[in-house]
């Protein structure tokens, strides 16, 4: 199965809650590949959560830290990289993206808030109203989200297995449109 990237790492990208990190663990195993989670590498560079630096350095610090981290990882090959749902909204972080194989986790708002509902990790969702916050954010994402090379609509009634097994069989319809005009 790892012969099918050619080492090419998989970046996931999505909300918050679309399963970035769950399947990205799924996906590693599967192709034989190492797994990173932005979010951890930028909690553990900064030694605080990412609520905390929402809180002590706002939101413009943190979206520099996850740059200066996604550009780290992308030196890398064989690794499945679940990202922050924020990471596409930089332009200097689709250079980075583009080095791989960008999956979009599309899931509804309903689902995401069923899943989010008792996670207090998230300081975007620290509002009032956390469904309009979403569907808001979601909005202003959807057409970056949707540069991606592969889009996988996530229905909550398949298990992540199941949507594993979906986004490796759908993985050689886009990778045919990488190969280069001398691979003929």
């Amino acid at each position: 199965m790892s012969n099918l990237l050619r080492g090419v790492n998989l970046y996931l990208v999505g909300m918050m809650g679309a399963g970035k990190s769950t399947l990205g663990r799924l996906l590693a195993k599967n192709f034989g590949y190492g797994f990173v989670d932005t979010d951890d590498v930028i909690v553990k560079a900064a030694g605080k959560s990412i609520n905390q630096i929402f809180t002590d350095q706002g939101e413009t610090a943190f979206r520099q830290l996850e740059s200066a981290v996604l550009a780290q990882v992308c030196a890398y090959t064989k690794l499945t990289i679940a990202t922050g749902g924020g990471i596409v909204l930089r332009q200097e972080n689709w250079g980075y993206l583009r080095h791989g194989l960008i999956v979009w986790l599309d899931v509804p708002v309903e689902i995401l808030l069923k899943r989010l509902a008792e996670d207090e990790t998230r300081p975007l969702l620290q509002d009032s109203n956390p469904e309009a916050k979403l569907r808001s954010l979601l909005e202003q994402r959807q057409p970056l989200y949707s540069q991606a090379d592969l889009q996988i609509t996530v229905t909550g009634v398949e298990t992540p297995e199941e949507i594993v097994i979906r986004i490796v069989e759908a993985i050689p319809s886009v990778l045919k449109t990488q190969v280069s005009p001398h691979q003929n």
